[in-house]
């Protein structure tokens, strides 16, 4: 295990990111993103991306200095094209332009295409509550040239990990972030497990005729397929993703490319607004307050040390690794320094 401050994997990601093409600017956003899903412990979403990324630009599905754009808006509206530049960078760029239109007008919805991999989208919403603003992220489209989860009840898979993030901002208290595939697990822990050589839980995935597998690589050579969280309830957030993402967005009248990859169906939309339409901020923060605190202070059942509001894992994280450093696995800093040293940076 290699433990290692978040501000010098930071630099050493962008400075990997600039050699292969990123300007600056985009390459210190992509960093902030991948290092800060490894501080709140998202590890599938970190620096364990950057590889994928890179090979994404040496096949022309990423424009690494490309910046995204607003084809049209309304003061409350906004359609956004990312121009097939970094995720991170286009979906904080669609964000941003969602949260100030909502600070302007109460509410927004900004959708998003042209967009590669945009990381952790608890990211989008952490952000969002941090402004004092209620968000939904919901992001889909990659079942359409890659379908990777069956629907409930089906055999066949058709849609895939279709992950939404909705976050409520409070006053005092940690604020509320969800932020989940529809799936049982996100593709990325499955790979992840693929690589370490771990097997993975039943009821992650099927194989090829409904069966639960423990073998992670029967997912990656087309074998498996995910299935969705929670059975049919799970199914239905997931169908809905599809429609709030993908179709909603009209994501796929800018798929005729060979950029994107198996995002170029992808559509994101973010939806935005203040927690002051129907009251005053400092009343919604109050009963906010009131309402997480409650939940928290809940008496554990056995096996639990304690009951947390969705975010607090993250949020903890973030505050231990800030402060002692960031662990990654021993494979994934050897990857890191073979990437540095190909590309003749030096690491200290």
């Amino acid at each position: 295990m290699h433990i290692i401050q978040a501000e010098d994997l930071k630099k050493l990601t962008s400075k990997i990111l600039i050699a292969k093409g990123a300007d600056r600017e985009n390459a210190d956003r992509v960093a902030h993103s991948l290092v800060l899903s490894d501080l709140s412990g998202v590890m599938t979403h970190g620096v364990f991306q950057l590889t994928r990324y890179l090979e994404d630009v040496s096949r022309g599905e990423i424009l690494p200095s490309a910046k995204p754009e607003i084809v049209n808006e309304t003061s409350s509206t906004a359609l956004v094209r990312g121009n097939w530049t970094y995720g991170p960078v286009s979906a904080m760029y669609a964000m941003e332009i969602a949260m100030d239109k909502a600070d302007k007008e109460g509410f927004s919805i900004v959708a998003l295409v042209e967009a590669h991999h945009i990381g952790r989208l608890g990211e989008y919403a952490e952000v969002a509550v941090h402004r004092g603003l209620f968000s939904q992220i919901w992001a889909s489209g990659q079942g359409v040239d890659d379908p990777a989860a069956v629907p409930y009840g089906g055999s066949k898979p058709i849609l895939h990990t279709n992950p939404i993030a909705i976050g409520a901002p409070s006053g005092q208290e940690q604020p509320m972030v969800i932020d989940y595939a529809t799936t049982v697990v996100s593709g990325s822990k499955v790979l992840l497990a693929h690589q370490e050589n771990k097997k993975i839980d039943k009821g992650w995935i099927v194989d090829s005729e409904g069966r639960d597998t423990t073998d992670p690589s029967l997912l990656l050579d087309g074998g498996a397929s995910h299935l969705p969280f929670g059975g049919h309830k799970g199914y239905g957030i997931m169908l809905a993703d599809e429609l709030f993402g993908r179709v909603f967005s009209g994501a796929d009248s800018y798929s005729n490319t060979e950029k994107g990859g198996l995002l170029k169906h992808q559509g994101v939309t973010f939806i935005v607004f203040k927690s002051d339409l129907f009251q005053s901020k400092s009343a919604f923060s109050s009963t906010s307050d009131d309402l997480l605190s409650k939940v928290r202070s809940v008496p554990p059942a056995p096996g639990f040390d304690e009951v947390m509001v969705p975010g607090d894992i993250e949020a903890k994280a973030l505050s231990e690794r800030t402060k002692n450093g960031i662990p990654l696995s021993d494979s994934l800093w050897d990857v890191l320094l073979d990437l540095a040293d190909g590309l003749d940076i030096s690491v200290e």
